[in-house]
């Protein structure tokens, strides 16, 4: 779990990026929540709230992502799943080690 925070905190230095990404992952977590809390109480007719929350947190990250230069995560594995290159560290915030792996 450790190596997880460092690898994302290495992928998130851009302070915008950051303050993006503390609005928008509480979010998905709430939207995700909310959609369970919905359909337990069958509460069908309100589907729009948590996919409202799930389209924002998703656009704010990417909003973030874009600031900082790097592609997200889900992108990442699509990316690597297809063989495709991609850019997990934005190269202005590259160091010698993050070159290496």
């Amino acid at each position: 779990m450790l190596d997880w925070g460092r690898n994302w905190l290495t992928r998130h230095r851009h302070p915008v990026s950051l303050i993006l990404h503390a609005v928008g992952i509480p979010m998905l977590v709430a939207a995700c929540v909310l959609a369970i809390v919905q359909v337990v109480g069958w509460r069908w007719d309100l589907w729009w709230r948590p996919t409202a929350l799930i389209v924002v947190s998703y656009f704010l990250q990417w909003v973030g992502h874009a600031i900082e230069g790097n592609d997200m995560g889900e992108i990442i594995l699509i990316k690597k799943l297809l063989g495709r290159p991609y850019v997990a560290v934005a190269p202005r915030f590259q160091t010698r080690t993050d070159q290496t792996s």
